[in-house]
């Protein structure tokens, strides 16, 4: 089974050598995609709103970090983990993948999410109620759009006439992966998605939503062997037993790759690599 490395957004820093050297402590570990996480901006708790992360997180730009990233790491896989794609605009979106994806020579991955952070939408003068119908139809024109052909499209919220992104991505297209456990979200992931990458623990729950997106994939005639799963593993706790209990019930599972998402602070650069190779050692154990 495949691991993922959490870009360790909220406890690496601002120091590009340290970013670079965190970034090929994961590629030589042989961690086979880093993941980096997206938030616009920091929102500040108010009235019932109490946000998972808030005004005090960092969170480094999700397009900037990965096409650094691309420079600075040889075959590592790059995802975002997952982009708040409705809050942007998806010409944009398919411009900077296509570039990322350029750059890496063909290792990108576009995971992408509605989101549950409305304050952002909010500042971002972007329609919260929405963002599932925009997501997939945001998809739809980003995979046209990276064929590099001139496209036309007329739909509930993109009229495109005869444009076009060059240069194109190495991969055309770029594969799409939904994070997210809703039920609206597991039918379009199963739909238009490559693959899912749930937070969820492997226990009853976790398996019945697995069953849930088995079965919509086969409604829509897909192919089960080549749709991707990655299971996410969150933690609040530093406990490596866990770790691996949950990497073993994902492969169980059929999970072809998982990623520890560590909720806990990880303020010093040598236990952010050391936890890299914690997890490595448990998840193969």
């Amino acid at each position: 089974m495949d691991l993922t490395a959490q870009f360790p957004t909220r406890d690496i820093g601002s120091d590009p050598s340290r970013i670079k050297d965190w970034a090929q402590a994961a590629e030589d570990l042989g961690f086979t995609h880093i993941e980096v996480a997206d938030h616009v901006f920091g929102a500040a708790p108010r009235g019932d709103f109490r946000p998972l992360y808030n005004e005090t997180d960092p969170f480094h730009e999700t397009f900037t970090t990965l096409a650094f990233l691309a420079a600075v790491t040889k075959t590592i896989k790059l995802t975002s983990g997952v982009l708040i794609l409705p809050q942007r605009q998806t010409g944009v979106v398919a411009k900077q993948a296509a570039e990322v994806d350029l750059l890496s020579g063909g290792r990108l991955r576009l995971g992408v999410g509605v989101g549950w952070n409305h304050v952002e939408y909010e500042a971002l003068n972007t329609e919260w109620k929405t963002r599932g119908a925009q997501q997939a139809e945001q998809i739809e024109v980003m995979r046209k759009l990276w064929t590099g052909e001139l496209v036309t499209f007329n739909g509930r919220f993109h009229t495109l006439d005869q444009v076009n992104i060059v240069p194109p991505p190495v991969q055309r297209p770029i594969p799409v992966w939904f994070g997210g456990s809703s039920d609206a979200v597991i039918k379009r992931c199963a739909r238009i998605g490559d693959g899912w990458m749930p937070i969820m623990a492997p226990d009853a729950a976790g398996e019945d939503k697995l069953g849930i997106l088995r079965g919509h994939l086969k409604t829509f005639g897909r192919d089960l062997a080549t749709f991707g799963l990655e299971g996410w593993l969150r933690f609040h706790d530093d406990d490596e037993e866990a770790w691996g209990r949950a990497a073993a019930g994902w492969k169980r599972l059929g999970a072809q790759m998982v990623m520890l998402y560590p909720m806990f602070r990880i303020p010093e650069f040598k236990d952010q690599i050391r936890l890299l190779e914690r997890f490595r050692a448990v998840a193969a154990s």
